[in-house]
């Protein structure tokens, strides 16, 4: 069953918080390009991570008032790029729909997640994919109910998958997080084969690509 959220702002509202957000500047696009998007409703509008990597969206985000940040031990956050059976469409921009957190799936494992995801035929959201989910709707993400974006992960230079998988949830301002961090929104990571209670794993049905 799909967790219940509000529906996506306009994809024209969603260009203008990129906007204000100075994600067009980040990724080297006019500002134009990104007011002429048009798509169906209850689409996300994506920004190639290429054009904007994780390290530069994190920080954008904004939960409990307080900023995003990675993880001190996850400063390779740029490395973790979409796993083979996720083909990003060959686009500065593009959009994905019918979003879902995966509460369903908490406490599961990555290593579990994925083929039932493959088996509903949905697609895990990457890590930047889920980065601009919570710029346009900080509220997709509250205590007890975060997600893991395993669309995302980072390959070893022989080739074989690092075991860490990445995941967005909020801090408890603990260890090396720092107080200063608590209720802040943080990009982690988490075994690939471990469970979490609180993390769910994000997913959408389809992407496509929009004309540059």
């Amino acid at each position: 069953m799909l967790s219940v959220l509000t529906a996506l702002p306009s994809l024209s509202d969603q260009a203008e918080r990129l906007i204000e957000l100075d994600v067009h500047r980040i990724a080297g696009l006019p500002a134009d390009q990104l007011r002429n998007v048009a798509g169906s409703a209850g689409s996300l509008l994506v920004v190639h991570p290429e054009l904007a990597p994780a390290s530069a969206l994190a920080p954008l985000m904004r939960v409990n008032d307080k900023p995003g940040f990675v993880v001190t031990d996850m400063s390779d956050v740029d490395e973790f790029a979409p796993i083979s059976s996720v083909k990003l469409p060959d686009a500065p921009l593009y959009v994905i729909r019918d979003l879902d957190r995966g509460d369903a799936m908490a406490n599961w494992s990555p290593d579990e997640a994925l083929p039932a995801m493959a088996d509903a035929d949905r697609t895990p959201l990457t890590l930047t994919e889920g980065l601009h989910w919570l710029l346009q709707q900080p509220h997709a993400l509250a205590r007890g109910r975060c997600f893991m974006t395993i669309g995302s992960r980072r390959r070893k230079p022989g080739g074989s998958l690092d075991a860490r998988t990445p995941a967005v949830w909020i801090s408890n301002g603990t260890g090396r997080d720092g107080p200063a961090n608590r209720n802040a929104p943080k990009v982690g990571w988490c075994w690939a084969g471990n469970r979490h209670t609180w993390l769910g794993f994000a997913s959408a049905s389809s992407r496509k690509s929009l004309g540059a």
